[in-house]
């Protein structure tokens, strides 16, 4: 009777560990554009909905908006950009409103979600390009985590004593693991 009151919790238990996309970077729209080639090549009309993410390249407050230039990573289903892939490309978004540089200084991860608007000319560098342009409807700024995972040589346990100095030299080795939470 125990097990089964106790297995009738794990689907629940289930779905509470499932990430889920804050409720910031919800769509208005059903057709909500995730993928930055999507919209780069098929050109959707102004004021249609995109939900992007990646890395703050660069930011500049101006009189009534804050511009953000954007480096694109890839989205996960919850929202937050991928950073085990390579970029895909650069655009700007535009925030109504201020928004302090400290907090989101270049290099922070962050997802927005806004409204098709016409590209910019600009450049990268000397190197002269389009970005696409969103107008911001709503945005999360994403923490990344590090934790380190130690490596236990050929054993389940660190070898301790004096026949087994070898092994403890393997077993000091470990690898870092980043998350975006």
């Amino acid at each position: 009777m125990r097990w089964r009151f106790l297995l009738s919790f794990l689907p629940i238990v289930l779905l509470t560990a499932c990430a889920s996309l804050p409720p910031e970077l919800a769509a208005n729209d059903t057709a909500v554009v995730t993928d930055y080639s999507t919209w780069t090549e098929t050109k959707p009309s102004a004021g249609s909905e995109v939900r992007l993410g990646g890395v703050i390249a660069g930011i500049s407050n101006q009189a009534n908006s804050t511009r953000l230039e954007i480096v694109n990573l890839p989205i996960d289903k919850a929202g937050r950009p991928d950073i085990s892939q390579e970029p895909h490309g650069r655009f700007i978004a535009y925030v109504k409103g201020f928004i302090d540089p400290v907090t989101y200084a270049p290099d922070r991860l962050i997802t927005l979600i806004g409204k098709t608007a016409a590209n910019e000319q600009g450049k990268v560098g000397d190197y002269a390009y389009s970005f696409p342009v969103m107008k911001v409807t709503g945005y999360h700024l994403w923490k990344v985590e590090q934790r380190v995972i130690m490596d236990v040589g050929p054993f389940f346990y660190p070898c301790r004593g004096y026949y087994c100095r070898h092994f403890d030299r393997e077993s000091n080795e470990g690898r870092v693991i980043q998350t975006v939470k």
